[in-house]
């Protein structure tokens, strides 16, 4: 039989990753024909591509001519961009001046996804319009690749996101779920930074921005530039691993708030909220709850499994 594939096409670099996975989700069951590419983990499910690699990346955008690339890879780590720069500049700037070039010349509409790093977190909230400071490695980074984005292709859009949180595949896939472990384990105590103030974003929520800015896009030309998305709750890390224990009813007595500044790791900026009204006002977007989001991406991971029992029957 004839399989209908839609004739809207979209290329998602880093789909093996926890962003790339809802993005490629999100665009394939919306009547999308998507093709995710990765590297360590790529096969079987995805193409296996090294950005790095020119060649490659010609290759696969001139054979597919996707209608849009949602350029998900980079390194994101804050403290193993700071302890491998080289590397880390390659993919964050190098690869995504490239992938930009590629997409201009097949006229694909491309989206570089970059973060509130680059902010230097003074005088929040922060419209695309603000000046960036950014004040480690990691936010120069994915500014550089901004700039090597909007150089190579000025229709290309970058959309600046906060701390990201989702249905991970181990814990250590977002430094919000990472948490989890410190939150069950309540024999012992654990500080938790109540310091910087963030706003976690569930990846399925900028998975739904970018389709969203792609369809908007296909109608309309000048839809590009610089965007910002965010979740609206604040947190603290503290804050989170509180609010995830009440979701999960335990307790959080054992966990301590440090309202210092940290020393360890590539410096933070202490507020890099950002104003996302320009989205909004172009009717983009979706927010899920924190507890909704975190109690959802959690509970495959609950070691008290009783507790699962009371909640899902």
């Amino acid at each position: 039989e004839d399989v209908d594939i839609p004739s809207r096409r979209v290329l998602i670099t880093g789909a093996t990753g926890l962003l790339g996975r809802a993005v490629f989700k999100e665009f394939n069951e919306n009547n999308w024909n998507a093709v995710g590419c990765g590297y360590r983990r790529a096969q079987p499910r995805f193409e296996q591509i090294n950005l790095l690699d020119s060649i490659a990346v010609h290759d696969i955008i001139h054979d597919f001519q996707p209608h849009v690339i949602v350029h998900c890879a980079a390194e994101r780590r804050p403290d193993v961009v700071e302890s491998q720069p080289d590397a880390a500049s390659q993919l964050n700037v190098a690869a995504s001046g490239n992938l930009a070039k590629e997409a201009a010349g097949v006229g694909a509409f491309l989206i570089y996804i970059s973060t509130d790093y680059v902010f230097d977190g003074t005088s929040p909230p922060y419209k695309e319009t603000d000046v960036p400071n950014p004040l480690n490695l990691y936010g120069k980074t994915k500014l550089e690749g901004e700039k090597a984005v909007l150089e190579n292709n000025e229709d290309a859009a970058v959309l600046r996101v906060p701390v990201l949180y989702g249905e991970v595949e181990r814990l250590e896939e977002s430094a919000v779920t990472v948490m989890f472990d410190k939150v069950q384990f309540s024999n012992k105590s654990a500080n938790m930074d109540h310091w910087q103030q963030r706003f976690p974003t569930n990846v399925k929520d900028v998975a739904t921005v970018c389709r969203q800015l792609a369809e908007k896009r296909m109608l309309d030309p000048s839809v590009k530039g610089t965007f910002h998305w965010s979740g609206n709750e604040q947190m603290t890390k503290y804050e989170m691993a509180c609010a995830i224990a009440d979701a999960f009813n335990l307790p959080s007595s054992h966990l301590r708030p440090i309202t210092d500044c940290p020393v360890v790791g590539a410096l933070r900026p202490r507020n890099a909220q950002l104003d996302c009204s320009k989205l909004e006002m172009l009717g983009i977007g979706q927010r899920t709850p924190f507890r909704a989001g975190i109690k959802e991406s959690l509970w495959p991971f609950l070691v008290d499994k009783r507790w699962r029992q009371t909640v899902f029957h």
